[in-house]
């Protein structure tokens, strides 16, 4: 009798633990963050309509719609002379001549870009991580940084779609 209660009671703390447990594993996790949280704000805000007028396609493209130009495509790749590479939507100076390399990628490189002006986030797009940078005033998709770029300066290669630039020249 005492064996009978004892395995009636082990079958019992065993179906009250398989109910009692939840089962989380295929569960996904709701997020909790509100979106007006998440969403950044810009000085130059334009509807989708403005930009389209504005821009043209492939500006439009890759500024709007963080898409990438084929490498090699851009007139500003082999671009030598001295001035300021500003942003195509806004017009804000993103990145000095005096900072752009020659990367070997086929797309503009730059060393460095002009502190503040430019900011940051983390994209997961491709499946892995990576540093996207995008005009800290407008918003508009510029490229990736990665840290693959000269070792004698900043070691940081700042891979911009030409498309998300305009050339000013210096005025000398």
């Amino acid at each position: 009798m005492t064996r009978l209660l004892s395995l009636k009671t082990y079958i019992c703390i065993l179906l009250l633990m398989a109910v009692g447990c939840k089962g989380v594993s295929q569960e996904k996790e709701e997020a909790t963050v509100n979106e007006e949280e998440q969403t950044e704000t810009f000085q130059v805000v334009k509807s989708e309509e403005e930009w389209h007028k504005e821009l043209t396609d492939i500006q439009y493209y890759v500024l709007r719609k963080a898409g990438t130009e084929n490498p090699g495509s851009s007139d500003l790749l082999n671009n030598k002379m001295a001035g300021t590479y500003v942003c195509a939507g806004c017009g804000t100076a993103l990145f000095s001549s005096a900072y752009k390399f020659d990367s070997g990628t086929g797309w503009p490189s730059f060393d460095r870009e002009i502190e503040g002006n430019v900011a940051f986030d983390v994209d997961y797009k491709i499946g892995y991580k990576r540093t996207e940078e995008h005009c800290a005033v407008c918003g508009g998709h510029l490229g990736h940084v990665f840290d693959d770029g000269p070792r004698e300066t900043t070691g940081q290669r700042h891979c911009i779609n030409g498309a998300a630039l305009r050339f000013v020249p210096s005025e000398q």
